[in-house]
């Protein structure tokens, strides 16, 4: 009879830990599944990128160098103007820790998408764009090839 209870017990509590489970990994905000999913523009080629931010950024940033750069319109965190422009993937010096630039257009110039890191830098050093750095770090997972006709 006692080990009746106790695998009762037990039963319970593994039902208990799989329902907890289930609801933390369908609560809003969960930055760890596909909801963090968005598409990156790289040497004109887009993916899909699987990324959220990286607690203790001043510390990455500061001790390692070889952190890879994302340029987006708005803030990782919201909703897109246009589709972020990373500067790696696979194969091509990358580091899946990636450093936040926004940037924004500059008056007299009609906002556009970029679709590489160097459209992003001649556009900075023309004048055309304002290139803020953050020190918000991700991580970032290409996870495969984008749509061919995005909708941004």
């Amino acid at each position: 009879m006692n080990i009746g209870r106790k695998s009762a017990g037990a039963l319970l509590g593994l039902g208990l830990l799989f329902l907890f489970g289930i609801a933390a990994l369908a609560a809003p905000g969960n930055s760890n599944g596909a909801a963090t999913q968005m598409l990156a523009y790289y040497d004109g080629e887009l993916f899909t990128v699987n990324m959220f931010e990286v607690p203790g950024e001043g510390a990455i940033l500061e001790h390692n160098k070889s952190v890879n750069e994302i340029y987006a319109s708005n803030d990782l965190d919201e909703e897109q103007e246009f589709i972020p422009v990373i500067d790696a993937i696979q194969g091509d010096g990358f580091n899946p820790l990636w450093h936040q630039n926004l940037y924004s257009f500059n008056a007299g110039f009609t906002p556009h998408q970029f679709t590489s890191d160097e459209e992003v830098l001649a556009a900075a050093d023309a004048g055309e764009i304002t290139l803020g750095s953050t020190d918000e770090v991700y991580r970032c997972s290409v996870v495969g090839p984008g749509p061919k006709n995005p909708k941004k």
